[in-house]
């Protein structure tokens, strides 16, 4: 019973395997496959890497954190004294000098005290709000949504189609900072923004907002601008009123209706849109307000000088942003050179602008370095304040041709260069010559000269418009340019400012220029707030092409269309412009000390009656060039200097101008005798160079100017 007993198999069950038991791929000694991980344990595996993305990204927003608030401190330690928000008890006086110091005009003076917000109509503030920043009393200084919707209108209008700031963030800017674009800036006015906002209420931002505001015109808060636009209070201005001061925020330089009215008008109706869109008003009395535009009112003082005066405000602004105390603007105006050019002007249209249906025009003269000393911006300022020197811009007809022959020099063909006068016809379009005259094959001397617009039209297309567009905006033209075969004859429009500017480089020898009329401002107690900067911007014509073109412009003023320009003494050069249907009438003219441009014509457009740029411009010209240079040492035209243009004007050792032809050849107009065919001067015939002509290299690539 106690005995050990042993296991006993021969009874037992064989142990057998089956075949879903053994391993496959057979092989009694190969390890058996590994078996699937689980999906838990999958997930345990990825999470270190989980775990390593939330660390990176803790990490990454802290040294963001860390880089925002060293920013916001940053910035915080460079703000500008804030020591009181209170609005001024007079406007600052602006007082205007010429160049030598003499009186010009003073503004600022204006009439009115800083306005409360509960004496102007609800309708004013409310103008302002619509456009400028309708979530005003939604928002705590800035406004995250208006960001973001001027963001997406950018990227849509693929440019600066809105703009995010609030009326807050203006109002900082206007207060406390420059107008400078930096990073650092507008984070400063974030921040001020901030801060106004916790100080101040909503109707005291909006007040301070009202009457610090600049409104274009040298006008300062609202009722400076009411008065100065509408000759009354802002207490008692109107629907359609307060809609067109709400819309010149935006640019007050451009939109100023002294300056711009249709360009006023235009986006005072998009104010009255938003305003009716929010119920700030109701459908009649948007239609009301449409039918009934604002009436801009003359102002006392009637001289050219205004022209200069408000062109000056609007210069101040860009320069200085909002002004706080009493200056002393000191312009590059000759003030005598002023009242010359409004003589000259006003004098020869009031004996002939009826007659030939000529109302208005302007007259712009600056040094070669870009010193405006003259402008005058229409016939009467009492009557317009249109600044039409500056602010329009026309057709200018052949004065544009400058561009195209200068492209074709810069390529390789010279004044002695022939081209064949004869009619052509690019596709649908065939340019004819004024008459309709053809004179075979000329040089460029005499094609310019003559003003031939089919050998305008052949360069132009053998160059390539493009090429001729990009010369053109690199000596100084700004407005968009349409690159086709008619920019030949000048149907691009462009501003006196721009064209007389651009012929300036061919009087200085071929630096580039920004036409300018400030040099200095100082404060009352003499601290120099601002003075221009002298430096040279650098050649962009290389010298023996100025050279050239100043002998060939010289014959339009012996020989050519500008016969009729008289300056005894004195070598000149330049190019007279008749745009289709003589609605422009254009003359550009230069010496080696001063560039003039003259236009005549209609605001409207119309035709004048047969007014060329050889005619009155001309005469106009020569009047006040005259003038301009009695006592002046005579001096040559660059690279004149005893090569290619001595021969000119060589006259016993005296510079004078050669006598006009017996029998002058019109470009404008036609010629009494047709003259005999030119031939001669083969295609790319050598051209003499200047004995003491300026060197220097083409520059590849020049900034455009505002």
């Amino acid at each position: 019973m106690g005995g050990r007993r042993e296991p006993v198999f021969d009874s037992a069950p064989a142990l057998r395997v089956s075949a879903g038991d053994r391993p496959s791929g057979g092989g009694g000694n190969k390890p058996a496959p590994r078996r699937k991980k689980s999906k838990k344990k999958a997930s345990r595996k990825g999470r270190p890497l989980l775990v390593r993305m939330a660390y990176w990204s803790l990490v990454l927003g802290l040294w963001l954190g860390i880089a925002g608030v060293g920013a916001v401190l940053y910035v915080g330690a460079h703000l500008p004294p804030i020591q009181s928000l209170e609005i001024p008890k007079r406007p600052p006086s602006i007082q205007m000098v010429d160049y030598e110091g003499h009186a010009l005009a003073r503004r600022g003076d204006l009439a009115g005290a800083p306005l409360p917000l509960k004496e102007m109509p609800a309708y004013v503030p409310r103008a302002f709000v619509a456009i400028e920043d309708r979530r005003f009393y939604d928002h705590y200084g800035i406004d995250p949504m208006g960001i973001g919707r001027a963001l997406v209108a950018n990227i849509l209008h693929r440019g600066v189609a809105q703009g995010g700031s609030t009326l807050t963030q203006q109002l900082a800017k206007n207060l406390f900072l420059t107008q400078e674009r930096t990073i650092k800036r507008k984070l400063q006015e974030v921040l001020l923004a901030l801060w106004i906002e916790r100080k101040f209420s909503k109707t005291q931002i909006l007040e301070m907002y009202l009457n610090r505001v600049y409104f274009g015109a040298g006008a300062y808060g609202i009722e400076q601008a009411s008065q100065r636009y509408f000759g009354k209070s802002a207490k008692q201005i109107t629907v359609a009123e307060a809609a067109l001061l709400a819309g010149l925020v935006k640019s007050p330089s451009r939109l100023a209706p002294t300056r711009n009215f249709n360009a006023a008008e235009q986006r005072a109706k998009i104010v009255l849109a938003a305003m009716a869109e929010l119920g700030f008003i109701n459908a009649a009395t948007e239609k009301t307000a449409l039918a009934k535009p604002p009436r801009i009112v003359a102002q006392a003082a009637n001289g050219s000088v205004n022209y200069v005066a408000d062109w000056v405000m609007d210069v101040l602004n860009d320069v200085l942003g909002h002004v706080e105390q009493d200056i002393i603007v000191q312009t590059t105006i000759d003030n005598t050179l002023q009242v010359n050019a409004e003589k000259s002007l006003t004098e020869e249209l009031a004996a002939k602008g009826d007659k030939l249906n000529v109302s208005q025009g302007a007259l712009l003269a600056m040094t070669p370095d870009g010193a405006v000393r003259a402008m005058v911006g229409g016939r009467s300022y009492a009557d317009s304040q249109f600044n039409r020197a500056v602010s329009a811009k026309r057709q200018p007809g052949s004065a544009f041709k400058a561009f195209v022959y200068l492209t074709a020099l810069e390529h390789g063909l010279t004044p002695d260069t022939v081209r064949e006068d004869r009619p052509i016809k690019i596709k649908d379009w065939q340019p004819e010559n004024y008459g309709r005259e053809y004179y075979g094959p000329v040089t460029l001397t005499k094609a310019l000269a003559m003003s031939l617009n089919t050998v305008s039209v052949r360069l132009t297309m053998e160059m390539t418009p493009m090429a001729v567009v990009r010369t053109a905006h690199r000596l100084g033209i700004s407005s968009r340019l349409e690159p086709n075969a008619s920019i030949a004859l000048g149907t691009s429009e462009v501003s006196m400012l721009d064209l007389v500017g651009a012929y300036a480089p061919f009087a200085n020898g071929g630096y580039a220029i920004v036409p300018h009329v400030i040099e200095r401002i100082t404060a009352s107690n003499g601290k120099v707030l601002y003075s221009r900067n002298t430096q040279q911007l650098g050649r962009i014509i290389d010298a023996r092409y100025v050279a050239m073109m100043n002998a060939m412009m010289t014959e339009t003023l012996t020989i050519g269309t500008a016969h009729k320009a008289t300056l005894p003494g004195w070598p000149a050069a330049g190019k007279t412009g008749t745009s289709q249907d003589f609605r422009d009438a254009w003359f550009i003219g230069y010496t080696s000390k001063l560039v003039t441009g003259v236009w005549l014509g209609n605001d409207d457009g119309s035709p004048t009656k047969k007014v060329t740029g050889g005619s009155i411009p001309v005469e106009i010209w020569s009047r006040f060039m005259r003038s301009a240079h009695q006592g002046v040492p005579v001096a040559s035209l660059p690279g004149s200097g005893g090569g290619f243009l001595s021969g000119l004007f060589a006259n016993n050792g005296e510079t004078t101008q050669a006598q006009p032809s017996p029998q002058p050849i019109y470009g404008d107009e036609r010629a009494p005798v047709p003259p005999a065919p030119i031939r001669g001067g083969g295609g790319n015939a050598p051209v003499a160079r200047s004995g003491g002509g300026l060197d220097g290299w083409l520059l590849d690539t020049f900034f455009a100017r505002r």
